[in-house]
């Protein structure tokens, strides 16, 4: 059995030095030089150089391109590797272009890799994978959202070519790409930037809002076969959606960072925020949240590893919507406790609260991939046989007693022993409880009167003669046929300590009204 939470000492160490160079290299250079890693064709020489010395280094130490396999040209670590080393680049917004897993670079990547001819894999593959070009992903559309049911951007074959028409938006540096893929009704397909009937209109910043105006392509611009749209979408939408959780990991992991920090650091009514009981709590819940995560994601990557990605669909949706809700929480915690200093832009939070509704709804909403996680699940079961569910305990029991009705048949001890805790449990008129015989059941010693039964002021026992109610004390008072054993069925609190505050109430109860037991 293999089932280990530790690293192997040799990977350790390539975390060890991505944190390092993460933290003292790239860290400063983007905060010197924002924008200088984005890009190709305004970025001063200079930085362009030295952004490229970054990444030779990265190569170097064998870790470009983490995400694909060996066979195309990638290190090959699997998914739990790759989740280990976001938990690092998450935290640093370059991180992922320094070492060349860049969205949304690494799904087209993904599906060049999987679906591509060679010829494809020649032309844009490579290019990819160097950096030599980037790419979009050009898949949702106004008016049916990332419901592709819903999709009208067809593709016609007309000869040598494909025609294509409709219209997209949310499609990721669109603007900027040497190429875009596109998905269609019939088919998934890769156009050239410039190719005529791309028609840009306004978008969301870098999110680009396309229509296709008969934009003709080449029928070798086709990745995988025509009617496979759908299947490659969904292979590569399910490796994005393991990578955001990855690096919302590290984004989580930051913010409670931060929020610790800040606690030690800031005082408030004469004392340390932390001694706070409300910033204790918030630290404490951001903690479990973040742990919960953070190996939910690596469970997810340990089976996409070892079943592959369509087995794991319901492993991947839940970690995709656990990092925003998780994302959500903890930030909007650590902005309470940074004070009106985590509302601006002089600390990361603000940008990572603003990216929570986004994670929500990128890759497809959270909705949706619920309802996938619950007919996934559904699959796994059957339902039950009759009217009652398999956990209903009067046939559970009498199956059980059917099972051992040799040895009650075989030993009167056994038998007597039965029939007793068959009394026992017809006898109580407070309903069924998991309480066995001789045990106390759960009712408080402070049970008023009118609670125990529908005659105010009187114990049911009294109405069997065996005992009064104390209207002081609130316990029952035992007759002269009350017996201590009978009493403790009749005491209703599981508790030790309410066990022992019910007795001390029942002598002194006991005391003034001259009872004593027999």
């Amino acid at each position: 059995m293999s089932w280990d939470f530790s690293t192997e000492p040799e990977w350790q160490e390539q975390l060890d030095w991505i944190e390092r160079f993460c933290r003292e290299e790239i860290e400063p250079f983007t905060l010197a030089f924002p924008y200088a890693t984005y890009s190709r064709q305004h970025a001063p020489k200079a930085l362009r150089d030295h952004a490229d010395g970054l990444k030779q280094q990265v190569k170097d130490k064998g870790l470009w391109g983490i995400f694909l396999d060996k066979e195309v040209g990638g290190p090959g670590f699997g998914q739990v590797k790759l989740a280990l080393v976001n938990e690092i680049l998450g935290r640093y917004g370059a991180a992922p272009a320094i070492f060349g897993c860049q969205a949304p670079d690494t799904g087209n990547m993904d599906i060049l890799a999987k679906y591509g001819t060679e010829d494809q894999k020649e032309r844009w593959l490579k290019p990819l994978f160097n950096q030599e070009m980037r790419s979009c992903y050009s898949m949702t559309e106004p008016h049916g959202g990332s419901d592709t049911r819903n999709f009208k951007t067809t593709s016609v074959r007309d000869g040598d070519d494909y025609v294509i028409n409709g219209e997209k938006w949310f499609s990721s540096f669109g603007k900027t790409a040497d190429i875009i893929v596109v998905m269609c009704n019939n088919g998934m397909f890769v156009v050239e930037q410039g190719t005529p009937g791309l028609e840009f209109l306004d978008g969301a910043g870098i999110h680009a809002h396309i229509r296709y105006n008969n934009v003709r392509v080449p029928a070798d611009h086709l990745l995988g076969g025509e009617g496979q749209s759908r299947e490659l979408a969904q292979h590569r939408l399910s490796g994005g959606r393991i990578h955001h959780a990855m690096r919302a990991v590290a984004q989580v992991k930051l913010a409670l960072d931060m929020m610790c920090e800040r606690a030690i650091s800031r005082e408030s009514r004469g004392v340390q925020i932390s001694e706070h009981q409300m910033v204790q709590d918030a630290i404490a819940e951001s903690y479990m949240q973040v742990q919960m995560l953070r190996l939910l994601v690596l469970q997810t990557a340990w089976k996409i590893d070892h079943i592959g990605g369509l087995a794991a669909r319901a492993d991947i949706g839940a970690c995709k919507i656990m990092a925003a809700k998780t994302l959500r929480d903890v930030v909007y915690r650590a902005h309470h406790i940074h004070g009106a200093l985590g509302t601006t832009n002089l600390t990361p939070l603000q940008q990572m609260w603003a990216s929570a509704p986004t994670m929500s709804m990128m890759d497809g909403p959270d909705e949706v991939h619920k309802v996938v996680i619950t007919r996934e699940l559904l699959k796994q079961y059957e339902p039950h046989e009759g009217l009652f569910p398999r956990e209903y305990l009067p046939a559970k029991r009498e199956a059980a007693r059917r099972k051992f009705q040799w040895l009650i048949d075989s030993d009167q001890e056994v038998k007597d022993h039965v029939a007793q805790m068959d009394r026992y449990a017809s006898m109580s008129e407070y309903g069924r409880s998991s309480a066995g015989p001789g045990e106390p059941r759960v009712v408080s010693s402070r049970t008023s009167a009118s609670s125990l039964g529908p005659q105010k002021g009187r114990h049911p026992a009294a109405r069997r003669g065996h005992g009064t109610h104390d209207q002081g004390s609130g316990v029952p008072v035992p007759g002269t046929r009350m017996t201590f054993q009978r009493f403790r069925t009749l005491v209703t609190d599981t508790s030790r300590a309410s066990y022992h505050r019910q007795a001390t109430a029942l002598g002194a109860a006991c005391r003034r009204k001259g009872a004593s037991w027999n």
